[in-house]
C-alpha cells in the first residue's frame, strides 16, 4: 500500500464479536489484517439491513463504490493496482466474549470526557497546557475518582491552589461524573464518518474501553 494511504489506515474501525457485541476499536490497518487471515467480516448498514464481506468480497464491493458511490467522509487505501474502502465495521468470526463494562480511569480518559476543555475557566487548551485538578483537595481527603477530577489549565489550578472552588470562588462549568462509556469513543461519535457505529452502541452495554 502506497504512503498515501496512511491517513486512512490510520482511521478508526469498530470490532463487533461473534454476537454482533461492540467490544473494541483498531486502526484500519489492523482491521485489514485481520479480514486478510479471515479472522473477520466487514459489516456494513445497506438500505436498512446488514449485510457482511470478506476481504475479497470487500474489495470487490469497494471497486464498484470507487467509480459509482463515492462519498466524502470516506476513507480510502490505496494498492498498485487497486482502491479498496476502508471499513468502518468489522466482526471477528469466532470471539464471542462479551465487552467490558467499565470505562478505564485514566488521563486520556478524563482529557476526552471533558473535551480539552479547563472545568473552570471554560476555554480549551492542547494537551500540554491541561492539568488534573481534585475538586475536594486531597489534603482535605478528596478521592482520586471520576467524581472528584476534572481537567484545568495551569492558570486556573494555580488560583485555585489547595482549596476547594468555594474556597476558591471558582465555579465548575459541569459536574464531575464517571461516565457511562468510553468518551474517545463518544468524541469519534460526533465525526460524521463513524456514525455507522451508533446502531451497535446505542446501549449502555456496548461499552468499548480503548487502549
Amino acid at each position: 500500500m502506497t504512503a498515501g494511504a496512511y491517513s486512512a489506515l490510520d482511521a478508526s474501525v469498530l470490532v463487533l464479536n461473534k454476537l454482533f457485541m461492540a467490544v473494541h476499536v483498531i486502526s484500519v490497518r489492523r482491521a485489514f489484517c485481520l479480514l486478510a487471515k479471515d479472522l473477520a467480516e466487514v459489516v456494513t448498514l445497506e438500505e436498512g439491513q446488514y449485510m457482511t464481506y470478506d476481504f475479497g468480497t470487500w474489495a470487490e464491493v469497494s471497486e464498484f463504490r470507487a467509480k459509482n458511490f463515492r462519498q466524502e467522509d470516506d476513507d480510502w487505501v490505496r494498492t498498485p493496482t487497486t482502491e479498496i474502502q476502508a471499513p468502518r465495521v468489522i466482526r471477528l468470526l469466532t470471539y464471542d466474549k462479551v465487552p467490558r463494562q467499565t470505562v478505564k480511569f485514566n488521563r486520556r480518559n478524563i482529557f476526552a470526557r471533558d473535551n480539552n476543555q479547563c472545568q473552570y475557566c471554560g476555554k480549551k487548551f492542547v494537551l500540554s497546557e491541561l492539568s488534573l485538578d481534585h475538586v475536594t483537595p486531597r489534603s482535605q481527603g478528596g478521592q482520586t475518582t471520576w467524581e472528584n477530577i476534572v481537567c484545568a489549565c495551569v492558570d486556573c489550578n494555580v488560583r485555585k491552589g489547595g482549596r476547594t472552588p468555594k474556597q476558591s470562588t471558582m465555579t465548575l462549568i459541569r459536574k464531575p461524573e464517571k461516565p457511562k462509556r468510553s468518551p474517545i469513543l463518544n468524541l469519534k461519535l460526533t465525526q460524521k464518518k463513524y456514525r455507522s457505529w451508533q446502531s451497535f452502541l446505542d446501549s449502555a452495554y456496548w461499552n468499548v474501553e480503548l487502549r
